[in-house]
């Protein structure tokens, strides 16, 4: 059997806020899997052993760039240590220029964007150079562009730190503009059901088959129940499946209003800064516990 460390259950917890002892439980039945144990956390704990979302605390801002014509845009996500940095007038505009290189000249990855021209430099140069005069170390992290079959409509929201690219044909600009809010009010992971990732739903399925169990529901009744949570859950997390958030009635989907509207979602892409970045978390008692303890040892008395 797999030995059980202090600092796997402190991952465990660290990953899911669920108890230390329930942690260490769900690792010894797991064998030591961990991606096993949050599953068990998750039948024994529902959502409350998923907290991934308050983790996530990295730095930056997205930038977008759409062409005059909508046809064609780009949308990055530009990483820096501080929310400081990320107001910063220089670091906003070198964002938005590399969204804009994005779109005109199509980079394979961020390498590839980095040795591309900005202002008589390369965007590394000129990255360095911005590294230099602010203080603080940034990267690029990410980008798409894309190519319209419609139109592009854009939506950037909390100081830049959510940013919405949406391809709709059909409708009008106010629709347009309310489905890149609803998508970064709501976070969809994609447009349907086709977007969402077989072991996605392997693992929904699996979870909610033990919690029936876990209750006592019929071995025959399992698969039904899994199912209807699957269901459930790709209504949730699917474009087309979630309620409008303005909604008047509350039940309208966006496959009903773009039906209304005879419109269509062609694709969408959704940043969220530091989305899956983990920035390391202090223990501030601890530090101050340390810097009182040095201080004592430097202190005269402790003088010898």
């Amino acid at each position: 059997m797999a030995e059980i460390t202090a600092s796997m259950v402190k991952e465990l917890r660290e990953k899911t806020d669920a108890p230390m002892m329930e942690c260490k439980k769900a690792l010894s039945e797991a064998g030591g899997d961990m991606g096993k144990a949050e599953e068990i956390l998750r039948v024994k704990l529902g959502n409350k052993a998923s907290k991934a979302a308050s983790r996530v605390a990295a730095e930056g801002i997205v930038g977008v760039h759409i062409a005059p014509d909508a046809k064609l845009g780009a949308i990055i996500e530009v990483n820096c240590e501080t929310d400081f940095v990320a107001k910063n007038d220089d670091f906003l505009a070198f964002a938005k220029a590399l969204a804009e290189l994005v779109a005109k000249h199509n980079p394979a990855d961020v390498a590839v964007l980095a040795g591309l021209t900005l202002d008589g430099a390369t965007v590394e140069a000129t990255r360095t150079a911005l590294v230099g005069k602010i203080g603080e170390n940034m990267s690029i992290r990410r980008f798409v562009r894309i190519e319209a079959k419609g139109k592009l409509t854009s939506y950037v929201h909390g100081g830049s730190k959510i940013g919405v690219l949406v391809d709709v044909n059909g409708g009008d600009d106010a629709l347009a503009k309310d489905l890149a809010m609803h998508i970064a009010a709501s976070k969809p992971k994609a447009l349907d059901a086709s977007g969402v990732s077989a072991d996605l739903l392997d693992t929904e399925r699996r979870i909610a088959v033990e919690k029936a169990r876990e209750a006592g529901k019929p071995e025959a009744m399992l698969e039904k129940i899994a199912e209807g949570t699957v269901q459930k859950y790709l209504k949730e997390v699917t474009l087309l499946g979630q309620v409008f958030v303005k909604a008047e009635d509350g039940k309208q989907t966006i496959e009903q209003l773009l039906k209304q509207k005879g419109a269509q979602v062609a694709g969408f892409t959704l940043y969220v800064v530091g989305e899956g970045i983990e920035k390391k978390v202090n223990d501030f008692a601890a530090e101050v516990a340390a810097q009182a303890a040095a201080a004592k040892k430097d202190s005269p008395e402790e003088v010898k």
